[in-house]
This record gives C-alpha cells, sequence and structure tokens, in this order.
C-alpha cells in the first residue's frame, strides 16, 4: 500500500465552495484535485494500491482509497466535487471515528499529527522535502506514507510534527516539484524500485 498526505494550507474546511473558481476561491483546490489525480489514477484506471489523504486546514482529513472509491474521474471539477460531497458529512464524523459519505471516502475529524499518527501504525511514513537525501540512495519502503506540502511551506509546526514522526526524509530529484508531480515521482520511485527496474 501506498499512501500520500498533501497538508493543504488553503483549503476550504466547510463545502460552501465554488466549483468554478477551484484555483481562487476554493484555497487551491484545484491543487488538491490534481493530487488526488496523480495519487489514484492511472492510465485507464485506479491505482488500486493507492490511498490518498488531504489535511484541511489542519481539522479534517479526507482520505480516499484507491481500491473502494467510485466515480472517480479524472478531471479537476469533478474531483472536487467528490471532495465537495465528502466535506458536507464532516459534521458526522465523531472523534477518531470517520464519516463515510461514498464508496471509499472517509472524513476524519484530525489534523496532521493525528492522522500521522494513525497512518503511521501500518506503513513508514516518509517526508518528501529538497533537503532530503537523494531518494535514489535508499529502497523504497515496503508501505511508504509520503507527506508532502501544497504550494506553501510547512509552518514551523507543521515541521516539527513531520521531524518526530517520519521514518525518512527523501528528496525526488535535483529540481523542486509541485505536488501532484512529486506524487507521480513518488508512484515512479516504486514503481521501479527506487529506480532500478523498468
Amino acid at each position: 500500500m501506498r499512501q500520500f498526505v498533501v497538508v493543504a494550507h488553503d483549503a476550504p474546511t466547510d463545502p460552501d465552495f465554488s466549483l468554478d473558481a477551484l484555483g481562487s476561491d476554493a484555497g487551491r483546490m484545484d491543487l488538491l484535485a490534481r493530487c488526488l489525480n496523480a495519487g489514484l489514477l492511472a492510465s485507464h484506471g485506479i491505482r488500486e494500491d493507492a490511498r490518498v489523504h488531504l489535511v484541511l486546514d489542519d481539522a479534517y482529513t479526507v482520505s480516499v482509497d484507491g481500491a473502494t472509491v467510485r466515480n472517480l474521474h479524472p478531471d479537476e471539477r469533478s474531483i472536487a466535487a467528490l471532495v465537495r460531497n465528502a466535506l458536507e458529512s464532516r459534521e458526522d464524523a465523531i472523534g477518531h471515528q470517520p464519516a463515510t459519505p461514498s464508496p471509499g471516502i472517509e472524513v476524519y475529524r484530525m489534523g496532521l499529527e493525528a492522522t500521522l499518527d494513525r497512518l503511521a501504525r501500518d506503513g513508514t511514513v516518509v517526508a518528501l522535502h529538497e533537503d532530503g537525501d537523494p531518494a535514489n540512495e535508499r529502497e523504497p519502503p515496503a508501505h511508504p506514507v509520503f507527506v508532502l506540502s501544497d504550494h506553501r511551506d510547512f509552518t514551523d509546526a507543521e515541521a516539527a510534527t513531520l521531524d518526530d514522526a517520519a521514518d525518512v526524509r527523501l528528496r525526488l530529484g535535483p529540481t523542486v516539484l509541485h505536488a501532484d508531480h512529486s506524487i507521480t515521482v513518488a508512484h515512479h520511485y516504486c514503481d521501479t524500485d527506487g529506480y532500478r527496474e523498468f
């Protein structure tokens, strides 16, 4: 299982955002939709061995499971609509018990620290950062939980939380990439056993 945690700093935590202004009025929901696309979709199919977790304003986490999600299409608008529909159920999440608004989608009332605690039980937390060790010098973990930020840097508090939780800190290459591109490269890193097998 591969998992991706995307820390979103400007994303809405309620469903009252327009699907017609994903890059502005919706707090860069366009970027989060692209991250879900990169994390879960392959050519003519879905990566059933992947999950993507969007941490929204350190208050809610929307988790999407490639093995069970339905009606996931590649365009940003329809992906954003899935997230918006998920947020309509956010009040049904109680403590660490998620709301499940549709197959393969869960909404947790938890921020970054609690999300990493939950995911670290079943995987290796990998901080993706430009100052990390070169990925080609390390074998991919069997069950990586890649953690990255959206278009903003991690805050000091987020960086400290991630430092405490991360087992590994990696950079995927010499060039700093967009979050969704980083997810694609991380998949390639795992698909090729650390860039070794094609």
